[in-house]
């Protein structure tokens, strides 16, 4: 916990601010760290326990995703209000977590959006990866209904869902585009030179663009 207090930094605490995050410890320094220290679960319980957020993702880092039991994996993410504290519990951990699955069926309709938003981050990743059993046509569905007026975290995981589908099914992509462009999520959304704008219609596109340029 000294050595995370020495990494404190004020220019990267006011950047990590603008996104949420209550840390100022730049992530280059703590992979640096999780590197040195590599896996030790023990320890990794014992920084989540602290509740700092430099020492949860670093917790998040040194951690065995598959050591972890289903219960203790929904209480972390239940716990887990930091957005980037969040995203990597999602993608570092559970996804990587032989229980994947089940979580993501029981957050996938919680009440707490921050929850559900997990949820939907592990459905977008079966959509990409093992699409069997999902029902597409039902999650446009549900997108089309639910996103326009989704909190931000929630609305974000759902658009991500949408790109996924239309990206990686021709038969659904004419509906994704078009859902997109009525409901205009993320249309204004300020994305630098160089890099793909998350919305919906564009963010298609442009990968289909890359994946028949190959």
């Amino acid at each position: 916990m000294a050595e995370l207090v020495a990494l404190e930094d004020p220019k990267a605490r006011a950047v990590n601010e603008k996104h949420g995050d209550d840390h100022g410890v730049n992530l280059t320094k703590l992979r640096a760290l999780a590197k040195r220290l590599k896996t030790q679960q023990e320890l990794a319980i014992e920084l989540w326990q602290t509740g700092d957020t430099a020492a949860r993702l670093l917790a998040i880092l040194i951690c065995r995703p598959k050591a972890f039991e289903r219960d203790d994996l929904d209480v972390m993410l239940r716990e887990a209000r930091i957005p980037k504290v969040h995203d990597w519990l999602v993608n570092y951990v559970v996804k990587k977590n032989p229980h994947a699955e089940d979580l993501r069926q029981a957050w996938f309709a919680d009440p707490d959006p921050v929850v559900a938003s997990a949820g939907w981050a592990l459905t977008t990743e079966r959509v990409a990866k093992q699409p069997e059993g999902l029902d597409l046509a039902e999650l446009l569905d549900l997108i089309e209904a639910e996103m326009k007026n989704a909190p931000d975290r929630l609305q974000w995981s759902m658009n991500h869902c949408l790109a996924q589908i239309g990206i990686e099914h021709l038969g659904h992509r004419a509906r994704a585009i078009a859902i997109g462009e009525r409901l205009q999520v993320l249309a204004d959304y300020p994305t630098p030179p160089n890099c793909t704008s998350p919305f919906a219609p564009t963010w298609i596109t442009e990968m289909v663009r890359r994946q028949n340029g190959k």
